[in-house]
């Protein structure tokens, strides 16, 4: 796999190479979730850090908001239903992307007269940071003073808290079992290129979450997330009232470890071209891997929320009447489509709905709540 590289990128990738080296011959290796987050957020030259385009044509991936108004339609919606149940209402959105679901969330509650108190946008990236600003200028100026963008969670806060294909980007650990038991993968270099090398897990997490799997067959590889279930403690503590909804790519556990995903769910997209070797073009390609959602459930239950719901994203929309948008016009028709058939991310995304000292119905899981899935080992 060969990418013609712009002189920028070239230098780009030179400099984040020489900075993982570095790390590398200390230890003589490094874990692939440390990998993973110098790829992905080392300052400047990590791939969200640098002022590459990501989203959209120009950039390596496009994400529901930006296929279709439709998808912030269906939430301003679920915000204004929850909003019905609370004295005090907020959003807080947790990596904002471009800021086109802000932008379209805040001018559809404007309309409805139903804004929220305030509109709070957690983005660690600064060049992502004033893209969302621009946006807002441009498209919804009247609109800017409503957002207060943030470096970390606020605390007391009350409404929904969104995260749209966030999780998949959390640095994860890989790993990999046979016969002899589990090794962890690390990332080592050789004639100048990264590689991979086994060795023995780094810590004893890696194993506790493996065995709560039966691998019918084997070899195995797979990733596993650590940092879930802190990062679900830290929503607990920072939501007083209201209701946490994620999107992303993933599934229940049994179904993650299931055979057929044997060699592990991790993802990588460089202009618009999909692959499976993070181990190149680093900083430059974006970097994922599938949730298990069934941790999240978990983690959640331990940090105090409610599970509310757990479906697909095509379930998810049509519950919230995605088709009443459509009179008609054929281009909304085609992003429709794009939002909710199987074959695109209608099945592939899931959603999951948390709630604290909130126990309201959602419509948004009225039907088709698949809440079972989380604790059942497919036939």
């Amino acid at each position: 796999m060969i990418f013609k590289l712009s002189p920028g990128e070239q230098t780009q990738l030179e400099k984040i190479k020489t900075l993982i080296s570095k790390e590398i011959k200390k230890n003589g290796k490094i874990t692939f979730a440390r990998y993973m987050e110098l790829a992905l957020y080392t300052p400047l030259l990590g791939y969200y850090s640098s002022c590459r385009p990501k989203f959209g044509k120009e950039g390596d991936f496009v994400t529901a908001p930006e296929i279709s108004p439709l998808f912030a339609l269906c939430l301003a919606q679920f915000c204004k239903e929850v909003s019905h149940s609370l004295p005090h209402f907020q959003i807080l959105e947790i990596g904002a992307g471009r800021g086109s679901l802000a932008c379209d969330i805040l001018q559809t509650l404007f309309q409805e007269k139903m804004l929220p108190e305030k509109y709070f946008i957690l983005e660690i990236s600064d060049f992502l940071k004033q893209e969302q600003k621009n946006k807002i200028k441009t498209a919804c100026p009247h609109l800017l003073n409503h957002v207060e963008w943030r470096k970390n969670l606020p605390t007391d806060f009350n409404g929904v808290i969104l995260a749209n294909e966030v999780m998949d980007a959390f640095p994860v650990h890989r790993v990999y079992l046979d016969e002899q038991g589990i090794q962890e993968y690390y990332v080592s270099e050789k004639e100048n290129h990264f590689v991979w090398t086994l060795g023995k897990p780094s810590t004893p997490l890696l194993e506790t979450e493996i065995k709560k799997n039966n691998f019918s067959e084997l070899p195995y590889a797979t990733e596993i997330n650590l940092l879930l279930p802190a990062w679900i403690a830290n929503l607990g503590n920072c939501l007083k009232e209201g209701v946490v909804l994620l999107f992303d790519y993933g599934y229940p556990r049994q179904e993650y470890y299931h055979p057929e995903r044997k060699t592990g769910t991790l993802r990588c997209h460089y202009q618009h071209h999909a692959h499976d070797n993070p181990l190149i073009l680093t900083g430059l390609q974006d970097i994922t891997a599938h949730v298990n959602f069934t941790q999240v459930a978990e983690s959640a239950e331990q940090a105090g929320f409610e599970l509310l719901g757990f479906t697909t994203q095509a379930h998810f929309l049509l519950n919230m009447n995605v088709l009443s948008y459509l009179n008609e016009n054929l281009n909304l028709s085609q992003q429709a489509k794009r939002l909710i058939f199987p074959g695109e991310m209608g099945e592939s995304i899931k959603v999951m709905g948390l709630g604290k000292n909130f126990d309201e119905p959602l419509q948004g899981f009225s039907m088709q709540d698949q809440k079972y899935r989380l604790w059942t080992i497919p036939s």
